[in-house]
């Protein structure tokens, strides 16, 4: 299974200690070099840098070899890439948590999965307690809508 990622998954993943759940689902991931430069940014939380500076072997960051496609400039750096890169390793899944990007991976024809779905699937195999893990993810800048929330516990129930 191929594995794209963007920025936000992976620096929530990181703050709320549960950046693991990847390799434990997916095995392998890989990241664009703007993702990794964006998770290594000065402004980037501490914690999230630290981690980049040593990723873990399970972790493979990529550079595109084709150029950016101009429909996706309305994107950030690391959606960009992701989508570039998922293009060219006919990637399974890419993992992105905002609305446009899905919407341009999904109009693109992959299967994309969030921060949230990743939590959920990992209850789901027993790898994390679903209820404490939302509320350290609601601990940071992670925008949770209550409605959300509901409907992901009513589905571990």
């Amino acid at each position: 299974m191929i594995v794209i990622a963007d920025t936000t998954p992976i620096n929530y993943l990181i703050l709320i200690g549960q950046i693991d759940v990847l390799s434990a689902l997916y095995g392998r991931v890989v990241i664009p070099s703007a993702v990794q430069r964006e998770l290594l940014h000065a402004l980037a939380p501490s914690a999230v840098r630290q981690w980049m500076e040593e990723p873990p072997a399970w972790l493979e960051v990529l550079t595109p070899r084709t150029t950016i496609d101009p429909a996706l400039l309305k994107l950030d750096a690391g959606e960009r890439e992701a989508i570039v890169l998922a293009e060219e390793a006919g990637a399974d899944l890419i993992i992105v948590d905002e609305l446009q990007g899905r919407r341009v991976a999904e109009g693109r024809g992959f299967t994309v999965i969030g921060t949230l779905g990743i939590l959920r699937d990992a209850a789901s195999l027993g790898l994390l307690d679903l209820d404490s893990t939302l509320n350290r993810l609601s601990e940071t800048s992670f925008h949770l809508s209550p409605a959300i929330l509901d409907r992901l516990r009513d589905k571990q129930s």
